[in-house]
């Protein structure tokens, strides 16, 4: 499998206080096309950092990230921006669905932001919704539905606009276990059956059955570790 991502000398520092918190030092990885990859890590550790910056929503100090051969930490805000739109889908612990849209509006946006809808994109996230068991609710808002199927909603919605990237954080934080399990197994099937690239931010062990890699983020780096290890 080819290289999706290359991540080449990257370093990333914040300031804290008196001095600088350094993220990453030197970091060079590839994620390859179609595959899973799950990182670990304690809070604080830069796992949400380096979605950021893979994303291009954050920049890093030194160092590349190349996306399709494209280096998009020497594109500016817009253009990161644009990048975006077409290439990544996200899926966060919060939905971070619009309350005052309806299921299929929050479906509708992200191709929305990317030029005028047609009548097939609307048919597209309608049958999102069909494959996310959610067919028939399009009307629907937000707070009229439970936590996993507003999660089922957010995936739908990553995945609308064909991105080769998803970055999920944390997607089932805020989930009790028996939803969780549900969301990883809808998780699983989608991304696999579309062949995305997929990497997610967790500290749930039950996500690693989705894993073609897993990723401890530490001391500034990522380390491969095995199923066997967690």
């Amino acid at each position: 499998m080819k290289n999706l991502i290359q991540l080449e000398n990257l370093s990333k520092s914040y300031d804290e206080g008196s001095g600088k918190h350094q993220v990453f030092l030197g970091l060079n990885y590839k994620f390859k096309v179609g595959e899973i990859t799950v990182m670990f890590g304690r809070s604080g550790s830069g796992k949400s950092t380096l979605l950021n910056l893979i994303s291009g929503i954050d920049v890093p100090d030194s160092g590349s990230i190349i996306i399709n051969n494209e280096n998009i930490s020497e594109l500016n805000e817009h253009k990161r921006t644009i990048f975006r739109r077409n290439h990544i889908g996200f899926i966060f612990q919060f939905f971070n669905l619009i309350p005052t849209l309806t299921l299929l509006e929050n479906l509708l946006l992200p191709m929305e932001l990317k030029g005028k809808l047609t009548s097939e994109d609307i048919e597209k996230a309608k049958t999102m919704l069909v494959e996310v068991g959610l067919g028939g609710k399009d009307a629907k808002y937000p707070d009229m539905l439970s936590g996993g199927e507003q999660q089922r909603v957010a995936i739908a919605r990553a995945l609308i606009h064909n991105p080769d990237i998803i970055l999920a954080d944390e997607p089932t934080g805020n989930l009790d276990k028996h939803t969780g399990a549900s969301i990883i197994e809808l998780l699983d099937r989608l991304v696999k059956q579309k062949n995305k690239t997929m990497i997610m931010a967790t500290h749930s062990k039950e996500l690693i059955g989705l894993a073609d890699n897993i990723l401890s983020v530490e001391g500034g780096g990522l380390v491969s570790i095995s199923k066997e290890d967690i």
